[in-house]
């Protein structure tokens, strides 16, 4: 299998301010310009009310935007909503779907992420779609079974394959400074791969679920693991950039 060029994502949840947020895209730039050519690909997904000021922040650098969610709809009576188009507008290149925080506490199913994808794809994002197990899943034993059923629902018939990244996210993981041993992250992800088929050669396959600057250089070492989706650690210029170097 080619090597594939390594995805690096920073999901700021719902995290930062005005300042605190362009501050943190302007250390995270000035990082990637002293490096520069980068060896890896690196998104910044930043709340909504952030994205225009990060785009500004990071205008000519090698960092690209991203979104942390959109709806299926291009446009309509969704007051709060926001559709894949308006983040294209924004220059978004990417945004995160069906994260477990939107399964769980939104109770979106994997029939709507799919179409969000189906959205995303037509506004011309390349959507990240979430899949992960719980806790009680794991302890079951039916982690394959849940994670191969998940990616083939959550996405659309008409996909673009070429326009596509997994993300594979424990639910019980997330935030909690557990985490899979990264044998077990590789074998999941040739599930992943299995499961989309002939795309599973050329899909990136990245790993989120407490991915920190301790943990990264063992993850990056499993060739199956293409890159990162970073939460919390991501909110550190240096703690992200760490994770970031361990990819190459």
């Amino acid at each position: 299998m080619a090597k594939r060029r390594r995805l690096i994502v920073a999901n700021w949840k719902m995290h930062g301010r005005l300042t605190s947020g362009v501050t943190l895209a302007r250390d995270i730039v000035e990082k990637a310009e002293a490096n520069k050519p980068l060896e890896f690909d690196m998104v910044l997904c930043p709340p909504a009310t952030l994205i225009w000021s990060i785009g500004e922040a990071i205008a000519g650098s090698p960092i690209l935007l991203g979104a942390q969610d959109c709806h299926t709809a291009t446009h309509g009576a969704y007051t709060g909503d926001l559709s894949a188009a308006m983040f294209t507008d924004l220059g978004c290149r990417y945004v995160i779907v069906g994260h477990s925080e939107r399964r769980s506490q939104h109770g979106e199913s994997s029939e709507l992420v799919a179409k969000k994808v189906e959205a995303a794809q037509l506004a011309g994002l390349t959507p990240i779609v979430c899949v992960g197990e719980t806790a009680e899943q794991l302890q079951s034993g039916s982690t394959g079974e849940i994670i191969r059923q998940q990616v083939i629902a959550s996405l659309p018939e008409n996909l673009k394959k070429g326009q596509l990244v997994i993300a594979y996210e424990p639910i019980w993981a997330i935030g909690t400074g557990q985490q899979p041993a990264p044998r077990d992250i590789a074998a999941v992800h040739k599930i992943i791969r299995g499961a989309l088929g002939a795309a599973g050669e050329i899909v990136p396959v990245i790993y989120g679920g407490s991915v920190a600057p301790l943990n990264a250089l063992a993850l990056f070492q499993e060739h199956e693991i293409d890159g990162a989706l970073v939460g919390s650690a991501s909110l550190n210029s240096d703690g992200f950039w760490a994770i970031a170097e361990a990819s190459r």
